[in-house]
């Protein structure tokens, strides 16, 4: 059976960018495929986040995973640093990256821009680090959304280079993947970009219901249609996204009439979206509450994926280390 890898960076709560983007795949991924799924707090280093928080936001995050569906009965579901053998590879192909090539890299340089005073070796090798995520479990798949294609292409480079410096065809060359169909970007709600942890944009699947209420009716949009059939601005568009993500379709159908026809009223649409958000999260936000306070179970978990991950991670680095020339005499 072909395996997929993917992780996310605990570094905040999930939001409904996060389930549409990527958890809802992995849904389906894990009766189809070989899956492993991890929560990247290594990755996470390059914030600086306090031990208290990183521990927490590890924590909440896999509550999430289990509360979103996924069932570690069926997929490897792990942390990263509980894998030493993560590190050890990360290393090893650091060996063979070039400094030139991973200071190209898109997300090094939005990194060095938006943040210039905390530009660590750490952000740098990031795309090593994601390559020993991917490779040391022979991955054959990886679901990855826009912003991470780059990353992926990074690993495949890795991974060719690993197989023609030591003339063996041992990693498999991962292959982007999403199903064949468009990933879904669920846009925040500041007017532009997409849902993100850092832009403060997000609806989180832990936000109680006045807290979705007070950010939904903040949301930006625009002075309203001058004429019939106007283009949709893309504030405007943003909001028809995430209805035809969490709404019945006569729902959007009806807003998107009453734009094209000038008769919208923001206030009205907001009102319906808050609710219809509130309605779609409510039944995950109580398990996540139930699951995160479950420690026993929490606990069960995190050892199976851990002695899962551990057994697939051993035997590459092992193999990896042979293929190298580290010998025991």
């Amino acid at each position: 059976m072909e395996k997929v890898v993917s992780g996310i960076r605990p570094t905040g709560n999930l939001h409904l960018g996060n389930y549409f983007g990527a958890v809802r795949n992995f849904l389906k991924m894990q009766n189809d495929y070989n899956c492993y799924f991890f929560i990247a707090d290594y990755h996470s280093l390059t914030t600086h986040p306090t031990p208290e928080d990183l521990h927490g936001n590890v924590r909440q995050v896999l509550a999430e995973y289990l509360a979103a569906g996924l069932d570690p009965e069926k997929s490897t579901i792990y942390i990263q640093s509980d894998l030493p053998e993560v590190a050890e590879l990360t290393l090893l192909l650091n060996m063979n990256a070039y400094v030139g090539e991973l200071e190209r890299t898109t997300s090094f340089k939005e990194k060095v821009r938006k943040h210039p005073d905390n530009v660590n070796a750490g952000l740098l090798t990031y795309p090593v680090l994601m390559a020993a995520d991917i490779i040391i479990h022979q991955a054959n798949k990886v679901p990855v959304g826009k912003d991470q294609e780059q990353n992926l292409e990074m690993t495949r480079k890795f991974a060719a280079r690993f197989n023609r410096i030591y003339d063996k065809e041992y990693f498999p060359i991962p292959e982007p993947f999403n199903y064949g169909e468009a990933l879904v970007k669920i846009p925040g709600l500041d007017g532009s970009g997409k849902m993100g942890k850092s832009e403060g944009n997000g609806v989180y699947l832990i936000d109680e219901p006045a807290v979705i209420r007070k950010k939904v009716m903040k949301a930006v949009t625009d002075t309203g249609p001058t004429e019939p059939n106007s283009p949709v601005s893309e504030p405007v568009n943003n909001l028809f996204t995430l209805m035809s993500v969490v709404s019945q379709p006569e729902t959007l159908a009806f807003f998107k009439e009453q734009y094209s026809t000038c008769s919208i009223r923001y206030g009205d649409l907001k009102k319906q979206l808050a609710e219809d958000i509130i309605a779609f999260n409510e039944p995950m936000r109580e398990k996540i509450k139930a699951i995160a306070s479950d420690e026993v179970y929490l606990r069960k978990v995190v050892a199976m994926g851990k002695e899962k991950a551990h057994e697939s991670a051993a035997k590459t680095v092992r193999e990896v280390r042979e293929i190298i020339g580290f010998r025991s005499f």
